[in-house]
């Protein structure tokens, strides 16, 4: 895969009903050399996020139409296509609806263009690096996943998994055996160190066990610590 980065312009969409900011973003973007495309409702951002060709949408929470959580819960089944959510509410439980619903990353307003550039190329340089890996398959247990094509095999049956997870699912089969911290995780997935009481990196180990374990624990919590992969399935 080869993202617009690396062509130098990125292909962005931003749905968020503050005319005002979308204006000031397209601007910041403009400059940083980007295309951003604007949407002002839930309904509109979601159909030119499922019909158009973008590197990543970046979603605001409150939104007339059909709100941002339920956008995202709607593009999932249309599309995996990398989204970042902004959001107002300060509220612990909104920031995890938005991970539930299938968010890469989220950023409180009001918030910094610069770091919302970072986060972007964070997250594209990870979806970028992963896609152009040499390897091919790898197996524990009967747990198998092909790095080239991004798929993945529990048992000879294959399983859906979003970008981030199957990210994650990689990092820990390569690591297996070993504990990973959780800042190794987190600067690996978003190019960050892990910020107290942020529990990005918890949602998605969450919805990566619900998809493989299945009664089993193959993907082990060392409080305080971070994760390890069993290296026995």
């Amino acid at each position: 895969m080869e993202t617009a980065e690396k062509q130098g312009q990125l292909s962005l969409l931003l749905v968020d009903d503050d005319k005002e900011l979308c204006a000031m973003m397209n601007e910041f973007f403009a400059e940083a050399g980007h295309r951003l495309d604007c949407e002002h409702d839930g309904r509109r951002g979601l159909a030119c996020a499922a019909s158009g060709t973008y590197d990543l949408v970046i979603l605001d929470v409150m939104l007339p139409a059909i709100d941002g959580f339920s956008v995202l819960q709607q593009l999932r089944l249309r599309k995996d296509l990398p989204v970042i959510i902004l959001t107002a509410r300060v509220q612990h439980h909104d920031r995890i609806l938005g991970l539930n619903a299938g968010a890469d990353d989220y950023l409180l307003k009001p918030f910094d263009p610069d770091e919302l550039l970072a986060r972007i190329r964070a997250i594209l340089r990870r979806t970028d690096t992963v896609h152009r890996k040499a390897s091919t398959d790898m197996t524990i247990g009967d747990i198998r996943i092909n790095a080239v094509t991004r798929e993945v095999w529990i048992a000879g049956s294959s399983a859906e998994l979003t970008e981030m997870e199957f990210d994650l699912l990689e990092i820990l089969m390569r690591s297996a055996g070993r504990v990973v911290s959780r800042d190794e995780l987190t600067i690996a997935l978003f190019e960050r160190a892990a910020a107290p009481y942020d529990r990005i990196l918890d949602v998605h180990i969450s919805h990566l066990r619900k998809k493989l374990e299945g009664g089993r624990s193959l993907i082990r919590t060392i409080r305080g610590v971070g994760y390890v992969f069993a290296r026995a399935a």
